[in-house]
């Protein structure tokens, strides 16, 4: 079974809006790097969602004894950096992130599954989790989470709404 590590993103997003809880739904503990954690704690751009965050009882975070790889640092932030790192590491794992440029190095350079906060939804509209994805997505979206119009649209299409 594999395991979910998270980047901050998505767990930004879905505190924002108190639905962190569907992680634990769909995945179980949710591992995330010491450096993860601290970004989350800061709350995002708004400043959103900390006080979900500090009380979701789901995470496992990670100290990693290592410094970052260099490689990863020069592309990624440091919250990224170390989810891919600790995504390595807890093999087979499925590493929750939604920048682009992160999600690319991690499937296309070390073959890790990625999925999204958008994908997190459709899966908890499909378990019966949510009635709808579209009223999340407004939230997440009016909170400071950026999230572009076409990934929004393909996200509504894929969960039939």
């Amino acid at each position: 079974m594999s395991v979910l590590v998270s980047n901050s993103g998505p767990l930004i997003a879905l505190s924002g809006i108190d639905r962190l809880d569907l992680l634990d739904s769909l995945f179980g503990k949710v591992f995330i790097p010491e450096e993860v954690a601290q970004e989350c704690l800061a709350g995002g751009a708004a400043g959103s969602g900390v006080a979900s965050f500090q009380k979701f009882e789901g995470f496992q975070v990670i100290q990693l004894p290592d410094p970052p790889n260099p490689l990863l640092t020069a592309l990624l932030d440091i919250g990224e950096s170390r989810a891919i790192e600790l995504a390595l590491q807890l093999q087979p794992s499925i590493l929750l992130m939604d920048e682009l440029r992160g999600r690319k190095v991690a499937r296309n350079i070390y073959g890790i599954q990625v999925v999204g906060t958008g994908r997190v939804l459709i899966e908890a509209k499909r378990a019966n989790l949510i009635n709808a994805v579209l009223p999340l997505l407004a939230k997440i979206r009016a909170n400071g989470y950026w999230l572009s119009d076409r990934i929004t649209d393909e996200i509504i299409k894929q969960a039939g709404e």
